[in-house]
């Protein structure tokens, strides 16, 4: 029976394929939307924790002042000190790296070629603290450091931009007043969580640049990286009190630094991101009701075209619910194609968008099947009604019917 009730379905929706197919395009929009919009949130959801996590493993940003800004913006607060680093990192437990950081940014100039580029002065603890990666070289050596030796390692942005295509390390390139040798290459990381560009910088001694540079021993920012075991409350906590003392700051005083966890801003930015991409899917699915109706509105068409038809059918011995299952299931496979051609569609959409807005494309199995689950239910919902009609008509008045 089920069988022969599926091949009369389909030998219905054959007859009418213009009628069939315009049915069926509500579905294949929604199903399309949902995933689409699913499939790319959850994308930008992994780009934005996959930036985060490029800024450091489980790192903490300590800046002066008592609001999150930019590196530098100390808002009157006293700068740190390189010596804080070293405290820092003596007197708090569960830490792997302390990197004091100071900023400048500066033309970096090379046969004629100039460049404006971000110019760091820190340790080899800063290469820990933000997951950087040596591609080609060698890091600061005890003495470089110590001296404020004019040397430096590139981003590639910097690579690109004055040695097109040439060989980097061991070459010269003059930072403001003092020509710097190349001795490292920074690995790519690309663009950063707040859309800046991270490979393009000039990384030098803290030395080096506060004598030659800046001419001063402010540090902007102190880069704190814990263990994977750490608890990173109770390490905040040390850390706070630390730089309190240092600070000398009273009992009753505020914190004029600021402790950034980049963990729970990557957090909160994809439980943002999660959050948006709810809110599309639930608007894609509203779409997937207007097709629902439009279901329903042309199976109420198909049961009045055959009416003479259905009564044939229940006068010569048809069972009322095998006429209501064969509508049934011919809502059910309209539904259900609609479905299986949204996913084809979404699975392209999908692809180019997350290509045009640079995020990773996330194939997900559960939001396409339950995509498509729902849109096999939408038929089911909206073609029980006409189904039912159908199967409830009068054998004889249906004959009567012209």
């Amino acid at each position: 029976m089920w069988l022969s009730t599926l091949l009369l379905a389909l030998r219905s929706i054959r007859r009418n394929l213009l009628r069939s197919f315009l049915t069926v395009l509500g579905i294949v929009i929604g199903v399309s939307a949902v995933i689409t919009m699913v499939t790319v949130g959850n994308g930008a959801t992994l780009a934005i924790q996959n930036q985060i996590s490029g800024l450091g493993t489980n790192l903490l940003q300590v800046r002066p002042g008592q609001r999150m800004g930019m590196p530098g913006g100390g808002g009157g607060a006293p700068a740190f000190k390189e010596a804080d680093a070293g405290a820092i990192m003596s007197q708090v437990s569960g830490l792997l790296a302390v990197a004091p950081e100071a900023r400048s940014a500066a033309t970096v100039v090379l046969d004629g070629r100039n460049w404006s580029s971000s110019i760091l002065g820190s340790s080899n603890d800063w290469l820990v603290t933000g997951n950087w990666k040596i591609a080609e070289g060698r890091s600061f050596s005890e003495d470089e450091q110590r001296a404020g030796a004019a040397v430096c390692l590139i981003g590639q942005t910097v690579l690109r931009e004055l040695f097109a295509g040439r060989a980097a390390v061991g070459g010269f390139i003059r930072v403001k007043q003092i020509t710097c040798e190349v001795i490292g290459l920074l690995a790519s990381k690309g663009q950063g969580a707040f859309g800046n560009d991270q490979d393009d910088v000039v990384l030098m001694p803290l030395h080096t640049l506060q004598r030659r540079i800046t001419g001063h021993t402010r540090v902007n920012t102190l880069l704190v990286s814990m263990k994977d075991d750490a608890d990173p409350e109770r390490v905040k906590a040390a850390l706070t009190q630390v730089l309190r003392e240092r600070r000398k700051l009273a009992e009753g005083d505020d914190d004029n630094f600021n402790v950034l966890d980049t963990k729970q801003l990557g957090e909160t930015f994809a439980s943002t991101t999660r959050v948006m991409t709810m809110l599309l899917g639930a608007v894609a699915a509203v779409s997937l009701l207007v097709g629902g109706i439009g279901i329903m509105n042309i199976m109420l068409v198909s049961v009045t075209e055959r009416t003479r038809e259905i009564g044939l059918r229940l006068a010569i011995g048809a069972l009322e619910g095998e006429v209501l299952l064969q509508f049934l299931i011919e809502a059910v496979v309209l539904a259900a194609i609609g479905g299986l051609i949204g996913m084809v569609l979404a699975l392209g959409a999908s692809i180019g968008l997350a290509r045009f807005m640079d995020v990773p494309f996330v194939f997900s199995p559960s939001v396409n099947l339950i995509a498509f689950v729902f849109s096999a239910g939408i038929g089911v919902v909206f073609g029980y009604f006409p189904a039912r009609r159908a199967a409830r008509l009068d054998p004889i008045e249906a004959l009567r019917h012209e």
